[in-house]
């Protein structure tokens, strides 16, 4: 008994003295996204909060979203500043990569705490910019506005037509964190704009023999097929980029009988296509070098390919001469290294299934 309470006391100290690390953390050594949505609430207005507000004010491109991958809590110089002033019409405002939307939940959490107008006008220039760049059909390509080759594509990549659905449907439920932020202007729009976004994602799913399976990372903005991005990213069934739809899908409340169609169809397709007992194999390759390999093993759990065949459904992985094959062993090591093939992603879907299939399938 007494080694159990010991034990217990251990890992209660483990756990709070990580969280105490985590909340001393400064923050550029936290990744933008932590900073901009997960710090404490009473830190949002703080001296420090409105100093990185203004980086984020500043990197905001004249389209109205912002680019990605950019460490906006990282302290600037004044040449920086001038630089990045002047940058303000590149075309490269983006939604890949949870950009545009990560930035406008920062400045209504900022908003909430200040009351700052400058946060108000630029969450509204990034919201009308989300409004704006909305194909007729309900999709959103990469860029806005857009640039060519496979930006223009609809984009389910990295969650980025889920980021901004999720974004609108907080805004139209009434979301405190939104609801004094935005415009009247800007909310007449959103729920058209939301229930389009609804409608291209059942249109697009790939269907085979008329049932609904998966998606594809993107789609052509005109005809809805799987379409193709970088030369390694052909057109195919994904059992990455389908997982952050099928949970938002799952999400919604009273689904009509084509979302429920939707989501059953995506999961029975996601069962059947498991990859079961394997996982990731590091080790040293003949030349020094960390390398990985898939393996066979009957005590771990299932993977999923990130691309599966649209013809035969099979996985394969590419290299940048774009030839599909089997296995990552047939492809050279900075792509078999340098990219995510295999997922356990679908695990939370088929977490969440059951009580969601037992509410709503009849």
């Amino acid at each position: 008994m007494k080694n159990k309470l010991t034990l217990a006391l251990l890992i209660l100290l483990i756990i709070f003295s990580t969280r105490s690390l985590n909340a001393q953390t400064p923050v550029v050594g936290r990744s933008w996204q932590s900073v901009a949505t997960r710090m404490p609430d009473e830190w949002y207005g703080s001296e420090e909060s409105v100093r990185i507000a203004e980086n984020v004010l500043l990197y905001q491109r004249d389209a109205g979203g912002w680019p990605k991958n950019t460490a906006m809590q990282k302290p600037l110089t004044e040449p920086e500043k001038a630089t990045i002033h002047d940058e303000k019409g590149l075309n490269d405002a983006i939604f890949d990569n949870s950009a545009t939307t990560t930035e406008m939940k920062f400045l209504a959490k900022m908003y909430n705490k200040t009351k700052t107008q400058a946060y108000k006008d630029s969450f509204n220039r990034g919201l009308k910019f989300i409004l704006d760049a909305q194909y007729k059909n309900g999709g959103w390509p990469m860029f806005w506005p857009l640039r060519q080759d496979y930006y223009t594509h609809i984009t389910f990549n990295d969650n980025a037509i889920v980021n901004i659905l999720t974004l609108l449907r907080d805004i139209k439920d009434g979301n405190p964190l939104f609801s004094s932020i935005v415009t009247q202007e800007n909310f007449k729009r959103v729920n058209k704009a939301y229930n389009n976004g609804i409608g291209v994602i059942l249109k697009s799913q790939i269907r085979v023999n008329d049932k609904p399976t998966v998606w594809c990372a993107q789609h052509d903005e005109n005809t809805l097929l799987p379409a193709p991005a970088r030369s390694y990213e052909l057109p195919s069934f994904s059992g990455g980029e389908s997982v952050g739809i099928i949970l938002f899908l799952m999400e919604i409340p009273n689904p009509s009988s084509a979302i429920i169609k939707s989501v059953q169809g995506a999961v029975e397709w996601l069962d059947s296509h498991r990859i079961k007992n394997t996982r990731w194999d590091f080790f040293i390759n003949n030349d020094g070098k960390r390398d990985r390999r898939i393996v066979q093993d009957p005590k771990a759990g299932d993977m999923w390919a990130r691309f599966y065949d649209l013809e035969t459904e099979q996985p394969f992985v590419c290299d940048r001469d774009g030839i599909k094959k089997k296995t990552i062993e047939e492809i050279g090591y900075e792509r078999r290294t340098g990219y995510s093939w295999y997922t356990d992603a679908p695990r939370e879907v088929f977490d969440k299934y059951p009580e969601w299939k037992t509410k709503w399938v009849k």
